[in-house]
């Protein structure tokens, strides 16, 4: 058989597992926040910092920022529910590719690629949680700024998840201007560092 029809064949194969593979990732993830308001209730807080940091005159600025505090705790609590929903999914489906691109299936032949997402969103939900109850004592601003990044980042990790990383970065960057890198050394640091080693681990 010709080397270039060979070729074609597998691209035609890995598209069509590729494709499959992710639309079973997105109905997943979409499963478990369907019963959530956890997408309007992010976009709101995100415009809303954005709006705040607009507003001439620091006092205006805090005002703004206070109105946002119940939407907050409701953020938290919500991507709390689902991290904890997603623990009774097994591990191969809540595997995560670590690799740039989407490798199919890799879980079941590759697992030192896979991360665990579960254990992701356990890290997602305990740096919200710590930054909305202002654990490290941060002023109204810096707090808002260090909750803007936990949000992009938890945005970045159900777009990898659903996708790859690749597009996760991709997408970050079209909609907020921004490295997966910068958005990381903008989150706490209880975040970053057990994302760090999250990202380093083997299974």
């Amino acid at each position: 058989m010709d080397t270039a029809l060979i070729l074609l064949i597998v691209v035609v194969v890995w598209q069509v597992a590729r494709v499959r593979y992710q639309r079973a990732h997105i109905s997943l993830l979409a499963q478990h926040l369907s019963n959530l308001q956890l997408e309007r209730h992010m976009e709101n807080l995100t415009q809303g910092y954005l709006r705040a940091i607009h507003e001439e005159g620091e006092s205006r600025q805090l005002q703004v920022l206070e109105t946002y505090v119940q939407t907050e705790r409701i953020v938290a609590g919500q991507v709390h529910t689902l991290a904890n929903s997603f623990q009774k999914e097994n591990q191969q489906a809540a595997s995560l590719i670590a690799l740039p691109f989407c490798l199919p299936y890799a879980e079941r032949y590759l697992p030192s690629v896979t991360r665990d997402f579960r254990d992701l969103l356990r890290i997602h939900a305990a740096g919200l949680r710590h930054v909305v109850d202002n654990e490290p004592g941060f002023d109204p601003k810096t707090r808002a700024y260090h909750l803007s990044a936990e949000l992009y980042l938890l945005q970045h990790s159900c777009h990898w998840f659903c996708k790859s990383r690749t597009v996760a970065d991709a997408r970050l960057a079209a909609r907020h201007r921004l490295t997966h890198q910068k958005t990381l050394d903008s989150v706490s640091e209880l975040t970053r560092s057990a994302y760090m080693k999250w990202l380093h681990r083997r299974p």
